[in-house]
């Protein structure tokens, strides 16, 4: 059966129309895979990384092709599931709270659909960065998948577009893995669409590498990113929140760098990131005496080396320091007060310091990051998201997350390579806020930008 929804205009736009969506399949591994019970590791199983996580891929039309990507990605996925089919199993909860892989086979839920609209009408529209307004049609929500356990842990949707261009999103759940494996599974989705018969880079479980002795485990530093909560988030509980994405270019950053002490050395995530949490405090206008969080999510593979893991180990790898100022401090003090706190918590992360999460997660519970006045950036432009290439129809316009947030936090923000209609390459940005904080965080940042871009 085939389901129609029309669409209502957008509020910024006017653009509206129809997405006619077919009936959920399941997709399962093209062969016979083993049936067992895979332990995830005790970074993969937190209590802050389990829920489901949507990206969004759009694609220009190309016609001089007669292939037609829902076969194309479809054939493509039942052939990666072979090679990474735990995708293919159900989540099962021990004691403990240790989540395990049940390796059944079952498969992931597959939705083909079609969209009377052109990506050149998208992206007229300014439709292809979040918020995208029909995400829910684009991405849809199969009753009872959104759960955690004892559901399909990827959902897939391919929306053929009227111009031949087409909409790949997807949603994944996130004990499962992180945007490092995330890419390591598109890559080899990816490499068997184009043809080849394997992926290059075979994907390794190994989870037990990253699982500790509940017995031996020592937790050696103090993480306060995973302190009891007393307080709760003003943004999650506070007034209705709009969401709108921002491009940083390139002269972007060095305007912002124009507050820094120019013999100070920073990154540009460095740089944008200060820029940005000084601006939404700003914006969020706080108690003076509030403490405030910023809190990086940081990619640790390269910090592990005793044992190190595997180019295809796909789990959880990231830990996530947090640096802490008073809303007074990060608003009056010079932006380099920021910058330098997010250095220090950057290197801040070792080895030692991974192993120490992994021993807390394993002996109190898998408790929750603290959500209260955090604002969390996780950089996603060193993961290919933007050359996610199938064949026929190239690299994506736009790849990358499909909404600002992650479940019911929204205090979460994604770095994501983009490619301006000027040409400009540069970072896009999504934000969620209250509709009056949003107001004064745009205010804020003109004022920074526009006085130094002139």
């Amino acid at each position: 059966m085939d389901h129609q929804v029309s669409l209502p205009p957008s509020t910024t736009t006017g653009l509206s129309f129809k997405v006619h969506r077919r009936q959920p399949e399941l997709v399962t591994p093209a062969k016979p895979t083993p049936r067992e019970l895979k332990l995830l590791s005790d970074l993969d199983d937190q209590q802050g990384l389990r829920f489901q996580f949507p990206v969004i891929f759009f694609y220009r039309p190309n016609l001089t092709t007669n292939h037609d990507p829902v076969q194309v990605i479809r054939r493509a996925l039942s052939e990666t599931l072979v090679y990474y089919y735990p995708f293919a199993g159900r989540l099962r909860e021990l004691s403990n709270r240790k989540l395990a892989v049940d390796c059944t086979g079952e498969g992931v839920l597959f939705i083909e659909a079609e969209a009377d609209v052109t990506l050149a009408e998208l992206e007229e529209a300014n439709e292809l960065l979040p918020p995208f307004p029909c995400l829910e049609e684009l991405l849809f929500d199969v009753e009872g998948s959104s759960e955690v356990l004892n559901t399909p842990l990827l959902l897939v949707q391919i929306t053929r577009l009227t111009c031949g261009g087409f909409i790949f999103a997807l949603r994944f759940n996130h004990t499962m893995t992180d945007g490092s494996g995330l890419s390591l599974f598109l890559k080899s989705l990816c490499e068997l669409a184009c043809g080849l018969h394997a992926p290059s880079v075979l994907p390794v479980w190994d989870r037990h590498l990253l699982t500790v002795n509940v017995l031996e485990a020592r937790v050696i530093h103090r993480h306060r990113e995973y302190e009891d909560q007393v307080k709760i988030d003003t943004v999650a509980t506070g007034d209705h929140l709009v969401t709108r994405s921002f491009f940083f270019s390139t002269k972007d950053i060095s305007a912002i760098r124009k507050f820094l002490p120019s013999d100070l050395h920073n990154t540009s995530f460095e740089a944008l990131t200060s820029f940005l949490w000084r601006c939404r405090t700003v914006a969020l206008s706080p108690d003076p005496n509030t403490e405030m969080r910023l809190t990086c999510i940081i990619n640790s593979r390269s910090k592990l080396s005793n044992p190190p893991l595997s180019p295809g180990y796909y789990g959880n790898v990231f830990v996530i320091p947090a640096a802490i100022a008073t809303a007074k401090d990060l608003m009056e003090k010079p932006l380099e007060f920021a910058l330098r706190l997010i250095q220090e918590i950057k290197a801040s992360v070792t080895e030692d310091y991974v192993r120490s999460v992994i021993a807390l997660m394993a002996t109190r519970g898998r408790p929750m990051f603290v959500t209260a006045e955090n604002y969390i950036i996780s950089d996603l432009r060193h993961f290919g998201l933007g050359k996610v290439d199938f064949g026929p129809w190239g690299k994506p316009v736009y790849g990358g997350t499909a909404k600002a947030g992650i479940a019911v936090f929204p205090g979460v923000s994604f770095y994501v390579p983009f490619k301006n209609k000027k040409g400009e390459t540069g970072t896009v940005v999504a934000i969620s806020l209250p509709v009056r904080a949003m107001e004064r965080f745009v205010v804020e940042l003109d004022d920074v930008l526009n006085v130094f871009n002139g």
